[in-house]
């Protein structure tokens, strides 16, 4: 067959017919060739028109498709610009007719307009959480495909809060003009709560010891309050890293989580999460060596002095804290970017981690600027006398964090203020960088509120902490309670031109009512009236201690209500007692005061670390009426440990001397107005004034018929109590306060627990008073028997034997309190910035109290300052 083909292709061109009739050749086999297909007519697109465009040009539609006119089309391109015209998201139907023809007709329905988004059913989201985050918005061309990537975000939305049954169902409605309205209808559902942590391959801590590390905890009615009972995505993460941070810290150097798996139960309401982990064997630290390439530091010593030893348990957080030791120690000596690598040799036999930092070599670094940014108001100056190192100083590490503190004790800037560091020009230069993020310093308040102390209180003030940028603090201030009102006026100037040296002064009034408690009432015992003024100076000697000067005048103006404690136009010493008609008068003070302040506190506002001592003097008698010496001391240290827990220690005393000659018997030489006193608020657990020297005033009941003794009275709620100060005193006080989470940390909450010791005492012994009762025709009393035997009241100063009766007694007077020794109360507290001012709650109860101690189990202020 192949070679007849062969040879039918190659053979000569056919004879004429007369020689094919002579000589027939024999038959040939022949290929048959198919016939070659007609072309297809090409299809020219004559013209193109759109109908059904609104709001859209047609020349936009036709720009979306490849269809042109004098161009070929066929049948797929025709497919092709329907499916570029729907996915355009401005059509909601596209078709193409006189496809025949070559005259083309595309007819298209434009998408609606949305004219706005309504969600219904979002109670726990509020519609400005969920608009900002979908992608339709009035005025926008409605697509289905927007809406779907608007559902999955909502729901998204909702599951970020810990709402996994969360639905969404979207809905149109149609308007006139081609215009709608799309409707989120949310079913928001529970909040899907975390019902059970299991940890599987841990044997050596418990499951309970495990989840105490975690973020998340297990939903419990003990917990209803709490927000991380609820699953989080992130959180679990933060979970997985806490548990490799307990683990390394207790010497488990190969600790793995395995696997981490949150499982949703069928009604998505509840959460159940397994963790799988490989505790490995626990190692100890082996040989702790340090091996620098700075040539001032001495490898033996620093490696002496490291917290980690040989045959210790393996701690992570030990090795990170030592590696910011030492780099902070190169800082101090100016190699501002050290490096300080830690090198691990793991001996899997004897189970120890080998330990080696590298100080890499580094070049001592100088500052060659300083950058302050962010500060608007507040001008340079201001923040750049509060640096400790200046540019062109060796840089170090101390001065720049002691810098650090002391900006952020200004209170003009954010919270946590850190300086930068960032490379100089040079290998040994370094840019310390100050972004600041100014915060309000004019406070303007005007408050109301009641306290267990002052009852109702009004407040306003006004005050600028950073006057014109300079650093300047004036203040006016009024207050107004039930006992006491006050109006001040004051400034000061931190840095007097320029200089290293602060001035201020005020100028006040302020009226007191002094009183005493008869059951639950206070009754106002004497009036105390002071206006005078007061200058103030402070010099630094040193980075942390300052010389502060005070000179104050003032006069004080003291009266007794003369209806109240007045006989024919004299101070009656039976109503008003001795001590206070000895205190009427007008005197005028003119006291000088001395302190020694050492300060190294990091924040002036909110201390969490440092300590403040003062060492004051006051001497009065420059002038004036009133001579006294008064020695006061005061050292708090605030120390920051463990996972956020500050522990504060706060000792303070006080002893005052009279440089006046006495005054008679029974009259302490110190004045009352010028006594210290101890009780709330600054003892709590003590009633206002309700440690020291105090007189109870005690009357009778009536008479006892079998023996004649009068009866008294002995409710301390019946007794008139007037406490009288003293001479000397001290006061201290342990507190802790816990770590709490952001969210509690953001609305100004503070709770605290807390131990109290202090005493005051100190005081001349007043003369007591016990006077005979009398009739109301002012006959005295007496005690005396009737014909039936029985004592009673009677006028008769002698009985029918001859004997004197005893007399009737007005009342007693009890002289309490003047100890030194301790009085003790341990309690709670909280602190709260609320939104309506801050609040102060104390529960404190008296531990160790003597015989006249007030104790008050609750007290509490609102609207005023702590």
């Amino acid at each position: 067959m192949l070679s007849g083909i062969a040879a039918a292709q190659t053979a000569p061109s056919a004879p004429p017919p007369a020689q094919q009739q002579s000589a027939p050749a024999p038959a040939q086999p022949t290929l048959a060739v198919p016939a070659a297909p007609a072309a297809a007519p090409v299809k020219l697109v004559k013209s193109i028109r759109v109908e059904g465009s609104q709001r859209i040009e047609p020349e936009t539609v036709l720009s979306y498709t490849k269809l042109r006119v004098g161009e070929p089309y066929t049948n797929e391109s025709v497919d092709e610009a329907i499916r570029d015209l729907l996915n355009s998201d401005l059509l909601a139907d596209v078709s193409i007719a006189g496809v025949e023809t070559g005259d083309l007709v595309v007819r298209i329905r434009e998408n609606p307009i949305i004219n706005r988004i309504v969600l219904e059913g979002n109670r726990r989201l509020k519609n400005d959480k969920i608009l900002p985050e979908i992608k339709l918005a009035p005025r926008q061309i409605f697509t289905r495909t927007a809406v779907r990537a608007d559902v999955a975000r909502i729901i998204e939305l909702y599951r970020r809060q810990g709402r996994f049954a969360a639905t969404v169902e979207p809905q149109m409605v149609t308007l006139d003009q081609n215009r709608v309205d799309v409707v989120f209808e949310i079913s928001e559902g529970p909040k899907s709560k975390v019902r059970q942590i299991n940890i599987i391959g841990n044997e050596q801590f418990s499951d309970n010891e495990l989840r105490k590390e975690m973020a998340t905890k297990q939903a419990r009615f003990f917990r209803i309050f709490s927000s991380n009972t609820s699953y989080d995505q992130d959180r679990l993460a933060y979970d997985q890293q806490k548990l490799r941070q307990f683990y390394l810290t207790n010497g488990y150097a190969e600790f793995r989580v395995i696997s981490a798996v949150a499982e949703l139960t069928p009604n998505k309401e509840d959460f159940i999460i397994t963790y799988v982990v490989e505790e490995g064997p626990r190692y100890k630290f082996g040989e702790v060596t340090v091996d620098s390439a700075i040539r001032d530091f001495d490898d033996e010593a620093l490696a002496k002095g490291l917290q980690m030893k040989k045959g210790d348990w393996y701690n992570a957080k030990l090795v990170e804290d030592t590696i910011d030791q030492l780099s902070e120690l190169a800082g101090t000596f100016g190699y501002a970017f050290s490096d300080v690598r830690p090198e691990f040799n793991r001996d899997r036999e004897k189970l120890e981690m080998n330990l080696g930092f590298f100080i890499a070599e580094a070049n001592r670094t100088y500052v060659e600027r300083i950058d302050i940014t962010g500060n608007t108001q507040t001008q340079d100056k201001v923040i750049r006398r509060e640096m400790r190192v200046a540019e062109g100083d060796a840089f170090n590490t101390f001065l720049v964090k002691r810098s650090q503190d002391r900006i952020n004790s200004l209170g003009y800037f954010q919270d946590k203020f850190e300086i930068e560091q960032a490379e100089g020009s040079a290998p040994d230069r370094v840019v310390l960088r100050a972004n600041v993020e100014e915060r309000s310093t004019g406070e303007l308040s005007l408050s109301a509120g009641f306290s267990s102390l002052e009852r109702f209180i009004l407040q306003g003030s006004i005050r600028q902490r950073n006057f014109r940028g300079r650093g300047q603090d004036i203040r006016l201030e009024v207050n107004y309670s039930t006992f006491a009102k006050s109006v001040e006026v004051g400034f000061t100037e931190p840095y007097l031109f320029d200089k290293n040296i602060a001035l201020g002064g005020s100028l006040f009034r302020r009226d007191f009512n002094s009183f005493n408690f008869l059951g639950q009432n206070r009754n106002t015992t004497f009036q105390q009236v002071s206006t005078g003024f007061n200058i103030v100076s402070g010099i630094p000697l040193t980075e942390y201690w300052t010389l502060s000067g005070r000179y104050t005048l003032q006069q004080d103006d003291i009266t007794l209500d003369e209806s109240q404690f007045f006989t024919n136009g004299q101070c009656d010493p039976l109503r008003a007692g001795r001590y206070l008609c000895d205190a009427i008068g007008n005197r005028i003070t003119s006291a000088i005061t001395l302190s020694l302040i050492y300060d190294n506190l990091n924040s002036r506002l909110r201390p969490t670390r440092g300590q403040r001592l003062v060492v004051g003097a006051d001497v009065a008698g420059l002038g004036g009426d009133v001579r006294y010496l008064r020695a006061r001391g005061d050292f708090r240290k605030y120390m920051n440990f463990g996972k956020g827990w500050v522990f504060s220690t706060t000792l303070e005393g006080g002893y005052i001397y009279s440089l006046e000659s006495s005054r008679g018997p029974g009259n302490d030489p110190i004045r009352i107005n010028d006594r210290f006193y101890l009780g709330e608020p600054q003892f709590r657990g003590f009633q206002i004034r309700g440690v020291g020297p105090r007189i109870l005033r005690q009357t009778y009941t009536g008479i006892d018929p079998d023996t004649g003794d009068q009866i008294p009275v002995t409710d301390r709620n019946q007794l008139v109590d007037d406490p009288l100060g003293g001479t000397i005193y001290y006061l201290g006080k342990l507190e802790l306060e816990p770590p709490l989470g952001s969210g509690i940390q953001e609305l100004g909450i503070r709770p605290s627990v807390f131990v109290q010791v202090g005493a005051l005492a100190g005081l001349t012994r007043p003369v007591l008073q016990a006077p005979q009762a009398r009739d109301g025709a002012g006959n005295p009393l007496f005690i005396g028997q009737n014909a039936s035997g029985d004592f009673v009241s009677t006028t008769q100063a002698i009985d029918a034997n001859g004997n004197a009766n005893r007399p009737q007694l007005l009342f007693n007077e009890l002289y309490l309190g003047d100890t030194i020794k301790p009085r003790v109360t341990a309690g709670i507290g909280v602190n709260w910035n609320s939104p309506f001012g801050p609040l102060r709650i104390d529960i404190a109860k008296d531990i160790v109290s003597y015989e006249g101690d007030d104790p008050k189990l609750v007290t509490f202020n609102v609207g005023t300052a702590f």
